[in-house]
């Protein structure tokens, strides 16, 4: 690529890309510029010094999360999908999240989102410790069910593996359960049932848990 025609986005688009791919130990500014075919000056002229393309980096990060919208025809739908676009988000830059959160910007990073579920949860009719509640609620589960997701997909392999423990019980009177349990788990299907059923409790005004707002604090 010849400089004339490199861009700063151009920069941050590949250096966004090495790290979500091998971490940011392997960005180096040679690595980069090899990648975009330049000279390591350009790079230099385009976005600073290592430090200061890792801030960009940060910052373009923050912004993306920033960008997620609700959709949906009513209030619990579209909480739903800030949810899933939430998780979604995280899952697709693990490492780069990891830099927001080591930077310590990582409430600012979860503000949009946070800001979108008030708005939802103001039109389903909730208001304070309770609206706060659900708010909470619905982020702290996203945010758990990616850890778990990731420490699953970073494990050594299990032995027995989880599907070999089940493949063999009969858990009483309910085989079917067990033949479920001994199958691999669809992480998209069970995050989605689950921020759908915790939604519809949350939103539920018989909820006197979330009433008294104890996720609130």
């Amino acid at each position: 690529m010849a400089r004339s025609a490199l861009t700063r986005e151009q920069v941050l688009d590949t250096a966004a890309a090495l790290v979500r791919q091998h971490g940011p130990d392997a960005l180096t500014m040679r690595k980069l510029a090899a990648e975009l075919g330049t000279a390591v000056t350009s790079i230099y002229w385009h976005v600073g010094n290592r430090e200061s393309l890792l801030d960009a980096l940060v910052e373009r990060t923050v912004a993306d999360l920033g960008a997620i919208r609700p959709r949906g025809a009513t209030p619990a739908g579209r909480i739903v999908s800030v949810a899933r676009a939430l998780r979604r988000e995280l899952r697709a830059r693990p490492h780069l999240v990891a830099m927001v959160h080591e930077r310590g910007l990582t409430e600012r990073m979860f503000l949009p989102a946070q800001q979108a579920l008030v708005l939802e949860v103001h039109a389903a009719g909730l208001r304070g410790a309770r609206a706060a509640g659900v708010v909470r609620a619905v982020q702290f589960h996203v945010v758990g069910h990616v850890l778990v997701e990731r420490n699953r997909e970073r494990a050594p392999a299990q032995s027995p593996a989880e599907q070999d423990l089940w493949a063999g019980e009969t858990t009483g009177d309910d085989p079917a359960l067990a033949r479920a349990l001994a199958r691999p788990i669809d992480t998209d299907r069970l995050f989605t049932r689950s921020i759908r059923a915790l939604v519809s409790g949350l939103l539920d005004s018989g909820d006197e848990g979330v009433r008294a707002g104890p996720y609130s604090q």
